[in-house]
């Protein structure tokens, strides 16, 4: 997409109620990509207006996230900048005097009406029929408001601190446009927008005023955010208008939905629960309850190929290429490639691309986490038997922590044999084949390797007239109880020469007494 000659700012706003939903980590995604792609910054700013959901630690959350994803943020909550502060909380007094300002100039309006007022109001909707039970242009006229009462009323109420809001006055007759870069051109009639909040009673602001105010404040020129907020822009483009920002009202992307694994529905962490996998990024442990959260990290997914996977979620390249680095997804970016479609959420491509960049990690790298896992249980591991064994098992496997959940084989004998397999290939030739190759192991004097093991077996076998098809998973069953398995003549060069005549012995004499 082409852009104007001014610098390219976004920005990532996210509200620290709990944890960050992987869908919002799309959405920071997106805003880096086109940021880096176009040479422009990523702000990222703390929206806590809503100071009854807040909870702790969330904030903290937030940072880590990103950090782990590997977002770099160049302004903003955690950084710094020239706009100062960026959490919400702590601008009260720029929102406040731009809601006076839209009330001074007739924009916006005091509402003093109370909780039972406006349920009332609700009813005697409902009870004609009203498509919707709005406070809009048609009833904010029999509410208690400056627009209603007399100015020695409103005045009188406000100094004496009567609990107040101030609300948005929305044209009664008026098409809203917004062309979304996206979605094209959408239209929504004034009356299907109600007087919304702008500032609440506990002198806070809405989302609605805040992140206006914020986003011209802070020079943004793009807001790429989620589809949910679509029905909200055309309130945020009259806001733009009454504040006398329309000509740098920033251009706007709304993303498409994430969909439920079967692309039915908006993704829930229900559904994530359901299916068994994490709709966090990080494990959560929520404050009040204790209960523990999934996070991709924690269960094992690599940030990159988490990357990767959240790209594709509503968006393409245009090509074949699925394996993208973060500098490689910076380059190939575009709005113009973003679906309008929910993205559905199928967790199997994320295991797929895990299993990818598992593939592409290097040995030593994986290794290292072996030997600590082993040295946890007690066992002993080089880190040369350790690279072994991860180029060994690394292909067949999602997630680095399978890797030494299938290495047993390589630290101990097998403890019982698979009995179907005993049925099926335990028999005199087997008997006579592992026998002859124990011998011959024993008496080599040659390095034990994948070939020297192979040459030795192939040669064994040869001079018994044995055809190693027929005993092979005998010879497998009797060194690693299973009839299955990953290279045996890299598992043997692994296990090692002693190792492996014990385990041979050990076969002959328990299958043999039929244990």
């Amino acid at each position: 997409m082409t852009t104007n000659s001014k610098e390219v700012r976004v920005r990532f706003a996210p509200s620290p109620t709990g944890p960050l939903h992987i869908g919002g980590v799309r959405t920071a995604l997106y805003n880096y990509l086109f940021a880096r792609k176009n040479g422009g910054k990523m702000l990222l700013r703390i929206e806590d207006t809503d100071q009854n959901r807040l909870v702790p630690g969330a904030e903290e959350y937030i940072l880590e996230s990103l950090k782990w994803v590997g977002i770099e943020i160049d302004e903003g909550h955690g950084k710094g900048g020239p706009q100062a502060p960026y959490r919400q909380s702590e601008r009260k007094e720029i929102y406040h005097e731009h809601a006076e300002r839209l009330v001074k100039e007739g924009k916006a309006y005091y509402a003093f009406d109370t909780a039972d007022e406006l349920e009332a109001m609700r009813k005697r909707m409902e009870e004609a029929n009203a498509p919707a039970a709005q406070y809009n242009s048609i009833t904010r006229l029999q509410m208690k408001n400056s627009l209603t009462l007399s100015a020695d009323e409103v005045k009188t109420r406000l100094e004496s601190g009567d609990p107040y809001v101030i609300r948005l006055k929305v044209p009664r007759k008026e098409d809203i446009r917004l062309n979304d870069l996206i979605r094209g051109w959408v239209v929504v009639h004034s009356s299907q927008i109600d007087d919304k909040v702008l500032m609440k009673s506990d002198g806070m602001p809405t989302y609605h005023l805040a992140n206006i105010v914020d986003d011209h404040l802070m020079g943004i020129t793009h807001v790429i955010r989620g589809e949910e907020w679509l029905p909200s822009a055309p309130l945020h483009v009259l806001l733009y208008r009454y504040l006398g920002w329309e000509s740098t009202m920033p251009q706007f992307a709304h993303l498409p939905l994430l969909l439920k694994p079967d692309g039915n529905g908006k993704l829930s962490k229900r559904d994530a629960d359901l299916g068994g996998f994490p709709i966090f990024p990080l494990q959560w442990t929520d404050p009040a309850s204790g209960q523990v959260a999934r996070g991709f990290r924690e269960d094992g997914y690599l940030s990159e190929a988490l990357v990767n996977f959240l790209a594709f979620l509503g968006w393409n390249p245009g090509t074949e290429q699925e394996l993208f680095t973060l500098d490689e997804l910076i380059q190939a970016f575009s709005l113009e490639n973003i679906h309008k479609a929910g993205a559905r959420f199928d967790i199997q491509k994320a295991k797929w691309f895990n299993h990818e960049y598992l593939r592409n990690t290097p040995n030593a790298e994986l290794a290292g986490t072996l030997v600590e896992q082993a040295a946890q249980d007690g066992i002993n591991c080089s880190v040369e038997k350790a690279e072994k064994i991860v180029s060994l098992l690394k292909e067949r496997v999602s997630f680095a922590h399978e890797i030494y959940q299938q290495s047993d084989v390589f630290f101990q004998a097998p403890a019982s044999y698979d009995a179907a397999v005993v049925t099926a290939k335990w028999n005199e030739d087997a008997i006579r084949a592992v026998t002859a190759i124990k011998d011959a192991f024993q008496a080599g004097n040659e390095a034990f390797t994948a070939e020297s093991a192979k040459t030795v077996i192939a040669e064994t076998l040869t001079a018994a007239g044995i055809k190693q098809g027929k005993v092979m998973q005998a010879l497998r069953l009797a060194l690693t109880g299973v009839g299955a398995g990953p290279d045996l003549m890299i598992t043997l060069e692994i296990i090692g020469k002693e190792d492996a005549i014990q385990r041979l012995e050990k076969a002959l004499r328990e299958l043999a007494t039929g244990n």
